[in-house]
């Protein structure tokens, strides 16, 4: 099989009932003020987003916060429908957001481990196998064996992070820099991102890290608004998205 992202118009809406607040005290409060609220019209996230990426490419998104790149990543991951268009991908996604969904915070570490990795598609024979892997890099200590619920933040990023990238994957998507925890962990996440990256045939990275994108990724994507306003060299890109966004191009 061949690794591919083929998108053609795609578009991409939010619901407007997930942006009202549903709860009875709400609704009751709204009333009592003799009216029924302003009406919340549909988010166009993404508008006819039409794209192919194929082996051996790096691809760099950019764009202002709520252009549409962490929406573009979640969508090729199959996470947000599409409403209309053409979405074809082929190969295994890993992805990297949202680190901390799927964790059962009343189950241990551990268990978490099984649970995050089934939810990654993987059998808990495989899970096993792994799992002193895992516990090594997360480094969280006695920790592993107790609840997610008594972790701190960072220590839950790091071992969704840990288990996250245990394995790699045919596409490779990456929204923004991992702050994953103190400085000896983030040369650890650091340079098994670089791994994953190397081994990946097709990588998206969504980031405002300039330097990052130029140094990773040849190709440079600009969203604006939910469109795609240019697609081609990185340091074009670059200079686009500076003039979107009205920042000098140094």
């Amino acid at each position: 099989m061949t690794n591919r992202i083929h998108l053609v118009d795609v578009n991409l809406h939010y619901a407007s009932v997930a942006f009202k607040e549903r709860s009875l005290k709400t609704m009751l409060s709204s009333l009592a003020r003799g009216g029924g609220g302003s009406a919340v019209a549909d988010i166009h996230a993404l508008k006819k987003v039409s794209l192919d990426i194929v082996p051996g490419e790096r691809v760099g998104l950019l764009g202002h916060n709520g252009a549409g790149k962490s929406t573009f990543l979640k969508m090729v991951a199959g996470l947000y429908p599409v409403s209309s268009g053409n979405r074809h991908v082929e190969g295994t996604i890993r992805s990297l957001f949202d680190l901390s969904l799927g964790f059962e915070p009343d189950a241990t570490g551990r268990e978490n481990i099984l649970y995050r990795g089934l939810l990654l598609g993987l059998t808990p024979k495989f899970m096993k196998s792994i799992e002193k892997e895992i516990v090594e890099f997360a480094d969280i200590g006695e920790f592993i064996d107790y609840p997610i619920k008594t972790y701190s933040a960072g220590m839950q990023v790091r071992l969704a992070f840990a288990i996250s990238t245990a394995v790699g994957g045919d596409i490779l998507l990456l929204d923004e820099v991992i702050g994953a925890g103190d400085a000896n962990f983030m040369i650890k996440a650091r340079k098994r991102i670089m791994a994953l990256v190397e081994r990946a045939e097709i990588l998206i990275l969504a980031s405002h890290d300039m330097a990052t994108l130029e140094s990773v990724c040849p190709r440079g994507v600009v969203f604006h608004h939910g469109e795609i306003r240019f697609d081609g060299p990185m340091p074009n890109a670059i200079s686009a998205y500076k003039r979107l966004n009205g920042l000098p191009d140094a």
